[in-house]
């Protein structure tokens, strides 16, 4: 590695097959891991408890970990958080601080027996480790039919907004995206991480550090396929209509329609299928 771009990218050496070899540069999305741990001060005395380890792209480290914890249903509220810090010392090979510390106020309880399975996650898999099907189902509560309807020409469009707003995938072609919009298609918050579950809880946690959830009236689109844990962290955060430009899996189909989400997959070439909830799309 040559030099950090930003921390989303770096350069690299490469050597392109052509006609004649030739040496040139290339941008590499970056991967690093981050450690989210909690700081739980009782009876005046705090320590840290670590939570989860996961491989994701250096940004937006404190939404991560406040998505994270509010989608695994650890936190409720960002009432609960007196601030969120770096810790630890930097890595020499590009300056950036791999641990992130949610302190809580004394007094705010959490349940820790919840997080008694195994939270490492890798940049392909979010769910590694759960420790039964039913642990998934997080707090999560159905979603209302309170009106909420799209149009399915504000369907078609959506994909072609979020490529326009994705800076770091232009330069890369290697990161997943996570977008909100409203009602009207206008969009309010993108992401993007090595992981498609990084990305959707950088853009969850983004709204709950505002006080922001429930998004009961947001459309979320994400670039890659619908997974089971999308759906779930998105009904955790009470979205009605998940639109994904790839496929769902089975799981995913049948999480959304228990819960009363609309699922929408393969939202590209004018085209889109609705798995689940067709009576929101108008």
């Amino acid at each position: 590695m040559t030099g950090t771009q930003s921390f989303t990218t770096a350069q690299i050496c490469t050597v392109a097959a052509t006609a004649e070899n030739i040496q040139q540069r290339d941008f590499l999305a970056v991967e690093e891991p981050l450690e989210i741990r909690l700081g739980i001060t009782k009876n005046g005395k705090s320590n840290q408890k670590a939570i989860s380890i996961t491989m994701r792209t250096p940004g937006s480290d404190f939404e991560l970990a406040a998505g994270f914890l509010f989608t695994e249903g650890i936190l409720t509220s960002s009432d609960q958080i007196t601030w969120i810090r770096h810790f630890g010392a930097p890595i020499k090979i590009n300056g950036l601080k791999n641990t992130v510390v949610v302190d809580l106020y004394e007094g705010v309880d959490v349940d820790v027996t919840r997080l008694e399975r195994n939270f490492y996650t890798t940049s392909s898999c979010g769910v590694c480790g759960k420790s039964s099907i039913e642990s998934l189902h997080t707090g999560v509560k159905h979603i209302s039919s309170n009106g909420f309807t799209l149009k399915r020409g504000l369907i078609h469009r959506l994909p072609d907004i979020l490529r326009k707003s994705q800076d770091v995938f232009e330069q890369t072609g290697g990161l997943h995206a996570s977008a909100l919009f409203d009602v009207d298609g206008n969009l309010e918050i993108v992401r993007e991480d090595v992981g498609r579950h990084n990305a959707l809880d950088k853009v969850i946690g983004a709204k709950f550090l505002d006080g922001a959830v429930p998004l009961s009236d947001k459309i979320l689109l994400v670039s890659g396929r619908a997974s089971f844990e999308l759906v779930q962290k998105a009904l955790m955060a009470s979205i009605p209509v998940l639109a994904a430009v790839g496929a769902p899996s089975s799981l995913a189909v049948e999480l959304a329609a228990e819960f009363g989400m609309t699922l929408i997959g393969f939202v590209r070439d004018d085209r889109f299928n609705i798995y689940t909830g067709e009576a929101r799309v108008v």
